[in-house]
């Protein structure tokens, strides 16, 4: 995950704009200086691709009693305002240690001094239901944005959904009607980058990222991309070392308890939700849309029944690539017909069911990723028709 290698995984997925992550790393921050050009006011450029400066931190501290530990990512617009800001939360943690540093201090503390350091600075709760470290998350959060930042809650303009919801699920909160839904990648390896991500109009300047989150402006942030939910890796409850896997439904029949070691189950981001909603059904009215997607080498290797990471799917993945432009462009934008013409004939049709939404999910849960599988109705009705005869 150096910068020539996010960005060479940026251009084939077709992204524009990319977050750095890890300002607050001496090393990496020094790299950043080095190498990324002012473009427009709070954007850099290297080798034609655009970054913001990005940062996630983890957040440990004591609460009523209780131990939070909550993660943010945290947007500023140039180094001086970075080099600031990682002088004064260096007293609460080890910023050499890791690219996410620990930090011994509550959310309210991290605010004060992210937003003395600079009134519009970006902060975003990352991850939001992640069961230990989303900052509603069932392990270690809290109930509400208001518990949790105080004074800060009103500029708290965004949240990041995470790769176990989407925005539906989110829009059964009343509470988050006001704020911005995201979908960042998290990644922690160049083919994760673009697993989910934000689409917007035109490219943006820090100013203008910040007035669109801010006023949840549907002209200029058109939708996100999402993993569908139940593939993450903490959708459903369940104990991973137990084989228990669990809706909220079955969990709430057992008490919320592990039938086979008999403790308490990991409850899921699924479970979170239905216990913090305030609505039966989503609200989506005035909200930014979504599209969910697969990855480009899950799509090919579920379709020819062999591993993403195989060299068969790497070979076919660069061919489509580089023949249609990007990721994107294929999953997103690329007709039907041009498809079937220029790619084998089972990964033109996962493509199209994956852009219908006709998959099968095994939900993930305890930290293990979902099952996913794509329909083949074409060979289904081909098989329903042969056993008429």
């Amino acid at each position: 995950m150096d910068l020539d290698h996010i960005v060479e995984a940026a251009k084939r997925k077709g992204l524009n704009l990319m977050g750095t992550g890890d300002f607050t790393n001496p090393a990496w921050l020094y790299e950043l200086e080095k190498k990324l050009k002012p473009n427009r006011e709070g954007i850099y450029r290297y080798r034609n691709v655009d970054f913001i400066l990005t940062t996630e931190v983890n957040n440990i501290f004591n609460y009523n009693g209780d131990t939070k530990k909550v993660h943010s990512v945290i947007m500023l617009p140039n180094f001086e305002l970075v080099r600031n800001f990682n002088k004064e939360i260096r007293r609460f943690g080890n910023l050499e240690s890791d690219g996410r540093p620990t930090l011994s201090l509550p959310l309210k503390g991290l605010a004060r001094i992210l937003f003395s350091t600079y009134p519009d600075a970006i902060l975003i709760p990352a991850h939001l239901w992640t069961p230990w470290f989303g900052l509603f998350g069932s392990k270690s959060g809290f109930d509400s944005l208001e518990e949790a930042f105080g004074e800060f809650r009103d500029r708290i303009y965004a949240i990041e959904t995470g790769l176990s919801s989407d925005p539906p699920m989110n829009w059964l909160l009343s509470s988050l009607d006001h704020v911005t839904l995201v979908s960042n990648s998290d990644a922690h390896s160049p083919n994760n980058v673009g697993r989910e991500a934000n689409c917007f109009t035109t490219p943006v300047d820090y100013p203008e990222l910040r007035d669109i989150l801010k006023e949840q402006n549907r002209e200029k942030f058109l939708y996100t991309v999402e993993f569908f939910p139940e593939e993450g890796k903490y959708h459903y409850d369940g104990h991973r070392n137990c084989g228990i896997t669990f809706s909220p439904e079955e969990s709430l029949k057992n008490n919320n308890i592990c039938p086979v070691c008999g403790r308490p189950l990991t409850l899921g981001v699924l479970h979170r939700v239905y216990h913090l909603r305030d609505r039966e059904e989503p609200l989506a009215r005035g909200r930014v849309g979504y599209k969910r997607l697969i990855t480009l080498p899950e799509i090919i290797a579920d379709s020819l029944g062999v591993g993403k990471n195989t060299k068969t799917v790497r070979g076919i993945y660069e061919k489509l690539t580089s023949y249609f432009g990007n990721e994107f462009q294929i999953l997103l934008e690329i007709p039907e017909g041009e498809l079937r013409k220029n790619a084998d004939e089972k990964t033109a049709l996962a493509i199209m069911n994956v852009r219908n939404e006709r998959v099968k999910i095994k939900p993930g849960y305890d930290g293990v990723y979902g099952e996913i599988r794509i329909r083949e109705e074409e060979k289904e009705n081909k098989k329903k028709q042969q056993s008429l005869f």
